[in-house]
């Protein structure tokens, strides 16, 4: 898609300016019903829109994403911008600098139409924990859209942005994107800067692309990849154009099969798996049986590193140093008849009224886990399976150059049917985890519909692949998608 507006932007067919108002006039029909949007950005969409049709006709020549209409999840700091994350404590947050990411974007004329909504701090699988109300699922409004980035997934598929950019820490880009049923990426951890994103569990966190196609998300990752000496984690990326790479030929590839994932798998989505297998085989790629021993364990060492990097990120929301301060008369616990008496009254009213349930949950089990005579029964025996799982996908790889799996174990479940059960919740994320855990780059694209009460509801499949090596990844995808 990204390519066609661009011939017609190049044409003059239509104008970047006529594009992003006719974006406008979807947002404002459909977003009151879906809430994917938190915060609108018109006058700077409008703004940059005028500079790339001034351009054209000037006769200038244009890059691919140059006047290109997108949207990026609200936890991405964009320079005089509100940047919620999702949170009451960050309500009348502006950043005042731009993430990497953004600079990127804006270097290369990409449109940017608002923040989209997302569970608070990118806590959650479902985008039911954001402090400004659930983002409902495009296929069916009585259905959750996947989370974190539910509200990106969602811009994307309802036909309100062209591309989005999300955040993955366990799955928040992957698993909205098959609930919604467009393309969505992780890179490699370090592939993409985090500077600018605000920080939930560092280790875990990296920026992706979200998009209807294959191609589209190969763009922008082509734009937004670099080494950033604001990131030290952040890896060379040899200016590599991902859309280059897509050839659509998998002959003699090797992509592995791990058989635990699918003996108790759903029979509708494993229907859709085996589809999906069968077509790789008949593109001519080899498909091989693997085993991950450790992979089982994924879940319960995510829950503990995740929430334990959550409370030491977390701890500088305090109302002094960031945040909103919780000075309501009313409101205090600690000093009902005023204002908090003592610095420790403050934090404490701060953190109890303006953070919501599921980011205290992960506050409070992080602080558990760290705190003298349980760090080394939990924190660390974590990192050391954290470890023998990304010893299994080193062994892996050295058989196959993919990994194939479902994305999600269901379709999109219904508003409200997991929110009250943390643990049903967590089991979301059951498939999608373990490429944060090992930092290897994963995939999901739609593989297929399944029939729930008359609606059509999409699944994803996921593909995982070796360390820095995504153009193989969007490659293999990609000859699914067009073959």
């Amino acid at each position: 898609m990204i390519k066609e507006l661009h011939n017609k932007l190049i044409s003059g067919e239509i104008t970047s300016t006529q594009l992003v108002e006719q974006y406008f006039a979807v947002i404002s029909q459909k977003n009151k019903d879906i809430n994917a949007y938190l915060t609108l950005t018109k006058e700077l969409a409008l703004e940059q829109a005028k500079k790339v049709d001034e351009k054209i006709s000037r006769g200038e020549e244009i890059g691919i994403l140059e006047g290109i209409p997108g949207a990026i999840k609200d936890n991405i700091c964009i320079e005089n911008v509100r940047t919620t994350a999702g949170s009451k404590i960050l309500d009348n947050y502006v950043a005042p600098y731009d993430a990497t990411v953004i600079k990127k974007l804006k270097e290369a004329g990409a449109i940017i139409l608002g923040k989209t909504n997302l569970d608070e701090f990118a806590m959650g699988s479902s985008t039911e924990n954001s402090a400004y109300g659930a983002t409902k699922n495009p296929h069916d409004l009585e259905r959750v859209s996947g989370g974190s980035s539910g509200g990106s997934a969602v811009a994307v598929a309802s036909d309100m942005a062209v591309w989005s950019l999300g955040s993955d820490t366990g799955g928040s880009i992957r698993q909205p994107a098959s609930f919604c049923g467009i393309v969505g990426l992780k890179p490699t951890y370090g592939r993409v800067s985090r500077y600018g994103l605000i920080a939930m569990a560092s280790s875990l966190d990296q920026i992706g692309p979200m998009a209807k196609s294959v191609e589209d998300v190969a763009i922008i990752l082509s734009i937004i990849s670099e080494k950033d000496k604001l990131d030290a984690t952040s890896t060379p990326s040899v200016n590599k154009r991902y859309e280059d790479y897509l050839t659509g030929e998998v002959k003699g590839l090797k992509i592995g099969i791990v058989k635990e994932y699918l003996a108790g798998l759903n029979e509708d989505v494993k229907k859709i798996i085996n589809g999906v297998i069968e077509k790789y085989k008949k593109l001519g790629a080899q498909i091989v049986e693997i085993e991950l021993p450790n992979a089982k364990y994924a879940l319960p060492t995510y829950y503990i590193i995740q929430p334990c990097e959550t409370s030491s990120n977390l701890a500088r929301f305090d109302g002094i140093k960031y945040g909103m301060r919780a000075d309501d008369k009313k409101n205090s616990d600690y000093n009902p008849d005023g204002l908090p008496k003592n610095l420790l009254e403050n934090y404490l009213d701060t953190r109890a009224y303006e953070l919501g349930a599921e980011v205290k949950r992960r506050i409070m089990l992080g602080t558990y886990a760290l705190s003298a005579g349980y760090y080394d029964a939990y924190y660390l025996r974590a990192q050391k399976v954290r470890t023998l799982i990304k010893q299994d996908f080193q062994k892996a790889f050295e058989k196959v150059d993919l990994i194939l799996t479902p994305t999600t174990p269901s379709t999109a479940f219904k508003l409200g049917e997991k929110n009250q059960d943390p643990l049903q919740m967590y089991l979301e994320d059951i498939f999608t985890i373990t490429a944060n855990i090992a930092g290897v780059p994963a995939i999901s694209v739609p593989g297929g519909e399944i029939k729930i009460n008359g609606k059509n509801l999409p699944i994803g499949f996921q593909l995982l692949g070796k360390w820095f090596d995504e153009e193989t990844l969007l490659n293999t995808v990609h000859a699914f998608e067009v073959n």
